[in-house]
């Protein structure tokens, strides 16, 4: 009789004292960790803190990763908290927590301002504006050139901003679901809806009609109309996905899954889905630039892979160290070949990649843990960050490394280009940091603009890849093209401005694989263009880049 009544009082000692530490832990908790993490532990400028996304950690790593941070991640370290406090915020993060959401409170959160006063931006060129994310202040600058024209304000900014295929538009997504739209050419915040509760990116379909939406919370792709925000389809998943892409080239889209080894398709029109298998889950992938390969990698796995979209097979696969932030790869073209390079997280260095042959080209010493690596046409170098104060330069020919100085204990990340390539945006990722703007070539800073904790980005031309071969288009030009053409002006032959203006894309593309064949048809009494003998990986490079010319007199600003 003594041991029945003594079980349970045990167990009643026990929970109370599992109680208290869970009582202890939501408090530590609510003061250290629910500015990022969200009060309700859903998630806001960091990951949820939920059963479902921790399962993978065991309590030493969780220790681990609050008491001394993540490198590379705006993660920090606690090193004021005691052991003792640490688990007891271990233990009340693993505790289950209910997320209802559903597509009545997606309509239901719809805000739209299509009445709202508007102002005319002094926009030259919209493939110059540069959307900036200001996280300290939550706020959004656009920006052309050395001058902000207007701010608003939008919390929690994760994911990518997106522009509607004109530009004009600016869809900016938060990690806690809500998506907002800024019309740049009204100069005013339209409205926004929330997708979900916690979200992982957006994408637009290549028309610019429907916002595509991955979602952690409830795990699902939310599919909106882009001028309403009413939602259009709802498709339940049962996986974490990794990230969406839409594709420029055909009416689908692309995801991948952190948790399984699918690759799924979505069909932009029809809103219906096929999924590949593949080895393991990609955790980070990007689609190259003329979508034909999708190049994945798993924080788990130890390979980098790429997959050839219409042979539905894996084609290359090479070892790897360290997480490929494949997300941040930056492309470029040289002497007939196309390369990548993508940082490694945790990891000192980044490396370089041919593509297409698929080899494994180089490793790049960065003398620290470097988050994101960008570069343009314009630039001899590679742009990349290490986690100090200096910003790291690779010559792409050489590989040779140097550094430019910024100010002295701030923390420099994130390079992005204006449209043009002729200004490099850089981030001192501080509280009282700043917006540095460089001349991309001479690399003299030409002005400096307070910020705090001033993050990603965002520009046209160089985040849509549907002006990826356009880009790539430009340094085949260079090493093919030049002396004979010119892009505006005629030279030996004619512009690149009067060919896309008066030859068809076919012709174009006849003309230069065969241009023994074709003068006559263009009117020539002699053939005076040689042979390039370019990869097909060229040949639309630069037709790309050629087409880019087509009435370039009207297509500056609408």
């Amino acid at each position: 009789m003594k041991r029945i009544v003594l079980l349970p009082l045990t167990l009643l000692i026990v929970f109370g004292a599992f109680a208290g530490e869970l009582a202890k832990g939501s408090q530590l908790y609510q003061k250290y960790c629910a500015s990022c993490h969200g009060e309700d532990r859903a998630g806001t400028v960091a990951p949820p803190l939920l059963p479902l996304f921790l399962k993978k950690y065991s309590e030493k790593k969780l220790i681990n990763i609050i008491k001394n941070g993540l490198p590379a991640t705006q993660m920090p370290a606690f090193k004021n908290l005691s052991e003792k406090e640490i688990k007891s915020i271990v233990a009340y993060i693993k505790t289950p927590a209910k997320i209802n959401w559903s597509v009545e409170k997606i309509k239901n959160s719809i805000s739209l301002n299509p009445d709202s006063s508007t102002k005319k931006l002094p926009v030259k060129n919209i493939k110059n504006i540069v959307a900036v994310v200001e996280r300290g202040h939550q706020k959004v600058w656009i920006m052309e050139e050395l001058e902000i024209y207007d701010k608003f304000d939008f919390k929690n900014v994760h994911g990518g901003l997106k522009f509607s295929p004109s530009g004009w538009k600016l869809y900016v997504p938060s990690r806690d679901g809500w998506i907002g739209r800024y019309d740049i050419n009204k100069g005013r915040f339209y409205g926004k809806v929330r997708a979900c509760v916690y979200l992982r990116n957006i994408s637009l379909d290549r028309t610019g009609r429907y916002i595509l939406v991955s979602c952690w919370l409830p795990k699902s792709i939310v599919v909106l109309d882009a001028e309403n925000f009413r939602p259009v389809k709802y498709i339940k998943q049962d996986g974490l996905i990794s990230a969406i892409y839409e594709l420029y080239s055909a009416d689908r889209a692309v995801f991948s899954y952190r948790d399984k080894p699918l690759i799924g398709f979505l069909n932009t029109k029809e809103f219906t889905v096929q999924y590949r298998k593949i080895a393991e889950p990609y955790e980070d992938f990007f689609i190259d630039p003329f979508e034909k390969y999708i190049v994945g990698t798993s924080r788990k796995g130890t390979l980098l892979t790429v997959y050839d979209i219409k042979a539905d097979k894996e084609v290359f696969s090479y070892p790897i160290e360290g997480m490929p932030h494949l997300a941040s790869a930056t492309f470029w073209y040289r002497k007939g070949k196309f390369f990548f390079a993508t940082p490694h997280i945790g990891k000192p260095y980044i490396t370089v990649w041919q593509m297409y042959s698929w080899k494994f080209k180089e490793k790049i010493n960065i003398q620290g843990n470097g988050f994101f690596v960008r570069t343009h046409p314009v630039t001899p170098y590679l742009w990349t960050d290490n986690g100090k104060d200096k910003i790291v330069l690779v010559d792409k020919n050489s590989y040779s490394v140097k550094t430019v100085e910024t100010q002295k204990g701030k923390r420099v990340i994130h390079t992005e280009f204006s449209g043009d390539g002729n200004l490099a945006y850089v981030s001192l990722y501080n509280k009282d940091g700043a917006l540095l703007i460089y001349d991309s070539i001479t690399l003299k800073l030409l002005k400096k603009i307070p910020a705090s904790i001033p993050i990603g980005k965002y520009n046209i031309i160089n985040k849509s890849r549907k002006y990826a071969p356009f880009l790539l288009g430009r340094d085949v030009f260079m090493e093919k093209c030049w002396g004979c053409h010119h892009q505006t002006e005629e030279a030996f032959g004619p512009s690149f401005r009067w060919i896309a203006n008066h030859r068809s894309k076919d012709i174009i593309i006849s003309h230069i694989m065969n241009p023994e064949g074709t003068y006559k048809q263009l009117g020539y009494e002699r053939n005076a263009m040689p042979q390039l003998n370019l990869s097909i990986q060229e040949l639309e490079a630069v037709v790309s880049y050629i087409l880019e010319f087509k009435d370039a007199e009207n297509n500056r600003v609408h």
